[in-house]
């Protein structure tokens, strides 16, 4: 199936390219990565995310609003906590690509994860 619009240039189209960029950039850093894999498990609070992650709230709450801010996740009250997931399926797919090649060029396998 092909999820691209139908324009012919869109792999070309100057509006496309700086999307694509932007969102690559959000995924830029390794605790953003993270982020996006445990959501791509299922959603989360920021304190779960604190707790599995080993960061501080300031910080995991700095990179959700740079995942947020450009459409990755978001973000729904549940009580007085803010439950995140992600926007789409699409973004779990191109970070664990990006993963499983960056450990081929390492010579290393991915580990799997627990579910």
């Amino acid at each position: 199936m092909n999820h691209l619009p139908p324009r012919a240039d869109v792999r070309t189209d100057p509006a496309a390219l700086a999307a694509a960029s932007d969102l690559l950039r959000a995924l830029a850093a390794p605790a953003r990565i993270a982020i996006v894999m445990l959501l791509a498990q299922s959603p989360r609070c920021v304190h779960q995310l604190v707790d599995e992650l080993g960061l501080n709230q300031p910080q995991v709450s700095q990179h959700l609003r740079v995942l947020r801010d450009l459409g990755v996740v978001d973000g729904r009250r549940r009580g007085r906590e803010v439950e995140y997931a992600l926007a789409d399926d699409h973004i779990a797919h191109i970070a664990t690509d990006a993963i499983v090649h960056a450990c081929e060029r390492i010579g290393q396998a991915p580990r799997a994860t627990a579910s």
